[in-house]
């Protein structure tokens, strides 16, 4: 792992907010993992998933309607990612592991793998967020400038404009490039692979080979390779605009802050908690639409504190964490609306587009 550390010699934010956090569970006699809320999500879900597809694959209806199908796949299919996939990964869907190990390759059904996003989500993004070097979500492309301290090219002056067409390609990128190149390279960015086992190495050509089959030659033969290449496209085009716009409202907007790796060895000077509230940002926590959508990853603050707990919990442990937050005089970071961090992320982008742009200075936003 990188040769980077945090101040956690007091660790008192963490303390004092897990103590609540975990009185609120006992208190309300609640399991930190899913209820009935989140497996109906999950119900509801794949079924209509695998309704869309088998649709599709019926060829019964025009061109404009067979587009805008695929794009409600495409939804779907990120609504999976985002409420059964991500919880499950994270093992907060079910206190029994091999009912999130299964849930988990929900990732490998929509094209990539669940092994290999662990260690790019789980274990290098939650510890080391929003720091250059290390962390991959914000080493997207050369294209995309993300914090001050990566280099500036003169293309990125129109960032802002075009960085949504490789936000649309992300997951043809993982699905047909990234997750071959860290797989034989046994490497995330700048982070190695100490060992795949066995069963992974099969699930990885296994689910790959299905993929291909599923969302490529049984469509083709039933459809035609026209009209599934036209499908797919979207599908896809959907499915990482959707993605990425979301993760990059949760860490590359206004109000978060960056580091970057200097020296053989880097000590935080905060704690790790601290460091996560600081790189992170809630957006719409009062839209319940958006909350049940985006599977409570508009909770950001809270899911980044306590991953292995389920989202469905997450609006009850945001007044939560926002109290200790006040209590421990550390900016908590919240847009109201989706619609402002949207802006503030394309804002950002826009600004690090700029060579002379240092950076802004951090404060909060009150989401009451």
């Amino acid at each position: 792992m990188p040769a980077i550390t945090f101040n956690n010699s007091n660790n008192s934010f963490f303390q004092s907010v897990r103590k609540s956090v975990d009185l609120y569970f006992k208190t309300k006699k609640l399991k930190k993992t899913g209820n009935w809320k989140l497996y109906l999500k999950a119900w509801i879900l794949i079924p209509g998933g695998l309704g869309i597809y088998f649709y599709l694959l019926s060829g019964h209806y025009s061109r404009v309607i067979g587009i805008i199908v695929s794009v409600l796949l495409g939804l779907t299919l990120v609504c999976i990612a985002f409420n059964v996939m991500h919880d499950a990964c994270h093992n907060s869907y079910s206190e029994r592991k091999w009912i999130n190990s299964i849930m988990g390759l929900t990732m490998n059904a929509l094209g990539s793998n669940a092994f290999l996003w662990k260690i790019k989500h789980n274990i290098i993004h939650h510890t080391y967020t929003n720091i250059d070097g290390i962390d991959d979500d914000i080493a997207n492309s050369p294209l995309l400038r993300e914090c001050t301290t990566q280099k500036w090219i003169p293309i990125h002056r129109f960032q802002f404009l075009y960085m949504f067409v490789l936000y649309s390609i992300s997951t043809l990128s993982w699905m047909l490039g990234t997750d071959f190149v860290r797989y034989f390279a046994k490497k995330v960015h700048t982070t190695p692979i100490s060992k795949i086992s066995v069963k992974e190495h099969v699930i990885f050509w296994a689910s790959k080979l299905l993929y291909v089959f599923f969302y490529v030659l049984v469509p083709i033969y039933t459809l035609g390779w026209r009209p599934w290449l036209t499908g797919f496209l979207v599908v896809h085009l959907t499915m990482g605009l959707s993605l990425s716009v979301v993760f990059q409202l949760a860490h590359v907007v206004e109000k978060t802050t960056f580091r970057t790796v200097e020296g053989p060895h880097k000590v935080i000077a905060t704690e790790w908690a601290v460091h996560e509230v600081s790189t992170t940002a809630d957006f719409a926590p009062q839209n319940k639409v958006i909350s049940w959508l985006l599977g409570g990853l508009n909770f950001q603050i809270e899911h980044h504190l306590f991953p292995q707990i389920s989202h469905i919990h997450y609006f009850a442990l945001s007044e939560i964490v926002r109290r200790q937050c006040e209590l421990f005089g550390i900016p908590y970071n919240c847009y109201p609306s989706a619609r402002q961090a949207f802006y503030s992320h394309v804002r950002l982008m826009k600004r690090l587009g700029s060579k002379s742009f240092t950076g802004l200075p951090t404060s909060s936003v009150s989401c009451s």
